[in-house]
């Protein structure tokens, strides 16, 4: 009986040992499933936030009434797992988790993993014993978020003249090519429609979309060639400075320069005025030199040259037309200099007759006076008296307009023996007047009377009346002027006598005031009040000075 028991019992201890062992092989094993589900929903970001929290420490493990203890590996000894079997969890040396009743122990990453938490997620996770342990920092707060700088707006506008965009006026070909002669009529009319559509958007007050139809008319010109393309810039940059558009001027002078920068005579980039020897950059925005400067440094062919000449006679004109004459005498210099070294005359000529004017333009009398010296004697070097006598003239104008009288002077006795020869002197008593107005300016009264005289014996004669008076007029207040009241009295009775010659009532009345003055100054009170009434009665048909001569004679009637 007692056999049959201990048979029985043996029966249930390993019955129900064996289900103890399979509590605890599975209670080891749900872990690992748990990890084998959430890893790939925790990757995907798919866990529920409350799975996701971390669970309390799991409790030591302890075997139930009845049941055998786990077992144990004996001292040096590593339990192996079964093939295909994960090994069991093991807490870390000072690690003791103790689960709570009822809850797996946590999650522990496999070999070679690191999960990451999700955001608001502590996995607790700790590294193994072959793993350094992260350093983790805490956690800072974001820097506060610094107000954003508004942007700055550019100090200029974009150059309109530098936009590439593709315009449908000009044909579009895959290889660049120049125009036809059918596509440069076409493109020329409507670049021409275009600058009228602008004037008369200008006459309508829009400046904007003026200048906007210009712009593309100026970009479109290029096509066309680089003198056809300065002188629109000069047009629209005239309109420009007119309209007080600075920064429209600014743009128009800079394609100016650049345009100029790739067609020098030389590789020179500056230039000497005349006279002054100021230096003058031809280059104000220093535009990069052209890339094809060899041609420039070397001798340009007639074909290339004449073309270059072309481009910078328009951009002199251009540069005048905003108003920088600096570059402008610089372009006409160069021009001279190139066209003495080829030794063309009239070229040469020509240039320095444009830059004379230029600088008469600009008031600059003294460079206008070394040019018109130089154009003088190369017209009397070749017997051009006609030409001689216009550069002379100028010449004189220019020393008088510097204040240089005694250069003046010179230059206008030359005149007068050149007019002496000429079958027709009428100039001369004209240009007498001047030769005595410029001693005068010298403190030669003596040399200025001379003149004045001669340029009355002259004009007289041959009804120059209005000259004639004029001699007279300033001879008299010479006279005055040097206390000889007795010669001024008769050169003013003369002058009564050629006004009303010539019935010239201002100039009887002038001369008739200068009478009375001159015998006031006399002591000759009589004489002195007739004169004033003559000059009343002229003021009263004139309906001029009445009340001054009125005034003068009340004076000597007191």
């Amino acid at each position: 009986m007692s056999r049959h028991s201990d048979e029985r019992k043996q029966v249930w201890e390993q019955q129900d040992g064996g289900s103890a062992m399979q509590k605890r092989v599975d209670v080891a094993l749900s872990p690992l499933r748990a990890v084998n589900l959430a890893l790939p929903l925790l990757f995907l970001g798919l866990v529920p936030e409350a799975i996701a929290q971390p669970v309390p420490q799991p409790t030591e493990l302890r075997p139930l009434q009845g049941q055998n203890p786990p077992l144990q590996p004996l001292p040096g000894q590593i339990l192996q797992p079964l093939p295909g079997q994960n090994p069991p969890l093991q807490p870390l040396p000072s690690q003791n988790p103790q689960p709570l009743p009822g809850q797996n122990p946590p999650l522990q990453p496999l070999p070679g993993q690191n999960p990451q938490p999700l955001p608001g997620q502590n996995l607790n996770v700790q590294p193994s014993q072959n793993q350094v342990p992260e350093v983790k920092t805490p956690p800072t707060q974001p820097p506060a978020a610094q107000p954003t700088p508004s942007k700055k707006t550019d100090e200029f506008p974009p150059n309109p003249l530098e936009s590439t965009a593709p315009d449908p006026l000009l044909p579009q070909t895959a290889v660049p090519r120049p125009l036809s002669a059918l596509e440069r009529k076409q493109l020329t009319a409507a670049l021409d429609n275009l600058n009228n559509q602008a004037i008369a958007t200008l006459q309508q007050g829009d400046r904007v979309s003026a200048f906007a139809l210009w712009y593309r008319e100026l970009r479109l010109r290029r096509a066309l060639g680089a003198v056809e393309e300065t002188k629109a810039l000069g047009r629209v940059g005239d309109i420009a400075w007119k309209e007080s558009l600075t920064p429209d001027v600014r743009w128009i002078t800079k394609r100016l320069d650049a345009i100029l920068a790739q067609h020098q005579l030389s590789t020179a980039t500056m230039a000497t005025a005349p006279a002054t020897g100021d230096t003058v950059p031809l280059d104000p925005v220093a535009t990069p030199p052209p890339s094809n400067t060899s041609a420039t440094s070397a001798v340009l062919s007639s074909s290339d040259r004449a073309g270059r000449l072309a481009v910078l006679q328009a951009l002199g004109v251009a540069y005048q037309q905003v108003r920088l004459p600096k570059p402008a005498v610089a372009i006409y210099t160069q021009i001279v200099t190139d066209a003495k070294q080829r030794r063309d005359e009239k070229q040469t000529d020509e240039a320095l007759i444009t830059l004379a004017q230029l600088h008469l333009t600009w008031l600059d009398y003294p460079n206008a006076a070394v040019t018109y010296q130089e154009l003088s004697s190369r017209a009397k070097a070749r017997g051009d008296r006609q030409n001689e006598s216009i550069y002379l003239t100028r010449l004189a104008y220019s020393y008088e307009q510097a204040k240089q009288p005694a250069q003046a002077i010179t230059v206008q006795q030359q005149l007068v023996a050149l007019y002496e020869t000429l079958p027709d002197p009428l100039s001369i008593p004209a240009l007498k007047i001047k030769i005595a107005d410029n001693y005068q300016l010298l403190a030669r009264p003596d040399q200025a009377e001379q003149y004045y005289q001669s340029a009355y014996q002259l004009a007289q004669p041959t009804l120059q009346l209005a000259y004639a008076s004029e001699a007279l007029q300033k001879l008299g207040a010479l006279y005055r002027a040097n206390d000889r009241l007795d010669a001024a009295l008769k050169v003013f009775d003369y002058l009564v006598s050629l006004e009303q010659q010539s019935y010239n009532l201002y100039g009887m009345m002038h001369a008739y005031d200068q009478i009375g003055q001159i015998q006031r100054d006399r002591k000759q009170n009589q004489q002195a009040v007739a004169a004033f009434q003559q000059g009343l009665g002229l003021a009263r048909q004139l309906k001029y000075r009445q009340d001054y001569f009125t005034a003068q004679i009340q004076e000597i009637n007191k």
